[in-house]
C-alpha cells in the first residue's frame, strides 16, 4: 500500500494540476470529435503506408477519395433489401464487393428481379462489369 503525505510540496502539485488538466483537455477534445461525428480508428499498417496516410489526410478531397475506394470494396448489406435477404445467415454488416457479387451470382433464383430498387440495380451492375466481366451467370 502506498503511503500519501499530508504536505505535497509545489513540484508535485504542479504535476497533480498538470495530469487533471491533461485529463479535461482530453474528455473535452473527445466531445468536439463527437459532435463533429467523428470516430477514432486505429489500423496496424507498415510505416510507410502510415506515412503516406498521413501525408494523404492533409490533401484536400482526400477523404472523400478514400470513401469512394471503401465504397467500391465493400457493400453494406443493409442498404440492399434483396442481398440482406441473401445475407440472412451473416452477422457482419459489411462485405467485400467481390463476395456479393458472388452471393448475387450465387442465388439468383432468390433474388426479385422485378422488384429490384434502381439503387441495387445500379450495384449488380457494377459489380458485374467489375467483378463478372460484364456478365451475369444465371
Amino acid at each position: 500500500m502506498r503511503k500519501t503525505r499530508t504536505t505535497r510540496n509545489r513540484l508535485t502539485d504542479d504535476v497533480l494540476r498538470r495530469r487533471e488538466q491533461l485529463r479535461l483537455a482530453k474528455r473535452a477534445q473527445r466531445e468536439r470529435d463527437r459532435e463533429a461525428g467523428l470516430t477514432l480508428c486505429q489500423i496496424k499498417v507498415k510505416p510507410a503506408t502510415a506515412e503516406k496516410l498521413r501525408r494523404a489526410l492533409a490533401i484536400p478531397g482526400f477523404e472523400d477519395t478514400l470513401a469512394r475506394f471503401l465504397d467500391d470494396s465493400l457493400v453494406d448489406i443493409q442498404a440492399y433489401p434483396n442481398l440482406h435477404l441473401l445475407c440472412w445467415n451473416r452477422a457482419e454488416r459489411f462485405i467485400p464487393a467481390s463476395d456479393a457479387f458472388a452471393l448475387y451470382e450465387r442465388n439468383w433464383r432468390f433474388v426479385d428481379a422485378n422488384a429490384l430498387e434502381s439503387k441495387e440495380r445500379k450495384l449488380i451492375e457494377r459489380l458485374t462489369r467489375t467483378y463478372g466481366g460484364g456478365l451475369l451467370n444465371v
